[in-house]
């Protein structure tokens, strides 16, 4: 495996067909299940490794990221990669950054409403991996269901050739979504943290009881979360999985959608929801303790 700096070198030892997995390090299962998706579809595989500074609203936010390219390397490599684009900010960009990328209404609401110009910062820096790198194929997670909308939206919109694919969200062992974010989880507020997968469940399972109104999904979700304290709900909201608009009844892919603060760390979460087959997808639990806390 070859670690790189810039989009040249990226290209150089780049053969066949190209997977990009898009990350921002300090990697958990659920990229090295992209990874392993790539894997099986092209015969490179590159991992981006770039905390991007232009989707962070809190300059605290983009400071505490955690980092360590080492040991991002060496899991890549296990599970399968053939190159690590890990380029400084100065490389991405190395000017004042006048042109940016915007989404539109797909931009506008949950994530959008409460991070503004975060998916300005998603969309750009997306735009500039897909243009350098040259992907034939881009794999992201559904655990950022309107980021997966606004990055399939832009790419088709601009008319990338990479093709863009979703897949599932994977969580910990407890039902917690994976999140690299989750290390700074106080240990005694997990059970809070808890609330918002559980929230999730319990509408999954009206939803495949046949609720298929939204404003009934998100009540039961609410029924669930304590607003307290130590947890403070932004919004709970379902919207289409194909443009992230809002809609009233489920009669296409859709996905319900949440985002809290457990004591000042910030989740987000959902579930999809696919009314042609009647199954909402809950991911993929570990059987044991993530990567994320030091394990193997």
């Amino acid at each position: 495996m070859k670690i790189v700096h810039a989009f040249d070198d990226v290209r150089s030892v780049s053969d066949g067909r190209v997977g990009l997995v898009p990350t921002m390090g300090f990697l958990h299962e659920g990229h090295l299940s992209l990874i392993e998706a790539a894997k099986s579809q092209n015969e490179t595989v590159v991992v981006s490794v770039f905390v991007n500074p232009l989707q962070f609203n809190e300059d605290s936010d983009l400071d505490e990221y955690p980092r360590d390219l080492d040991r991002d390397a060496l899991l890549c490599e296990t599970a399968g990669a053939d190159v690590v684009f890990a380029p400084d900010v100065s490389h991405m960009y190395p000017s004042k950054q006048r042109a940016t990328v915007t989404v539109g209404c797909v931009a506008e609401g949950m994530e959008g409403a409460h991070r503004p110009g975060h998916f300005a910062g998603v969309a750009t820096v997306v735009a500039k991996l897909l243009a350098g790198v040259r992907p034939d194929n881009a794999y992201f997670g559904r655990k950022d269901a309107q980021q997966l909308a606004v990055v399939t939206t832009m790419a088709r919109d601009l008319a990338f050739p990479t093709r863009i694919s979703g897949l599932t969200t994977v969580r910990e062992s407890d039902g917690l979504a994976l999140a690299s974010r989750n290390v700074r989880l106080d240990p005694d507020l997990r059970g809070s943290a808890l609330k918002l997968s559980e929230a999730l469940f319990d509408a999954a399972d009206a939803f495949e009881a046949g609720h298929r109104a939204a404003e009934s999904l998100v009540h039961i979700a609410m029924d669930r979360l304590v607003v307290g304290r130590d947890l403070q709900v932004d919004y709970v909201e379902v919207a289409r999985a194909e443009d992230a608009g809002p809609i009233a009844t489920i009669d296409t892919e859709s996905f319900l959608a949440l985002a809290a603060r457990v004591g000042g760390v910030r989740l987000i979460d959902n579930v999809h929801l696919d009314p042609d087959t009647g199954i909402a997808d809950r991911g993929n639990r570990l059987s044991g303790p993530s990567i994320l806390y030091g394990g193997s």
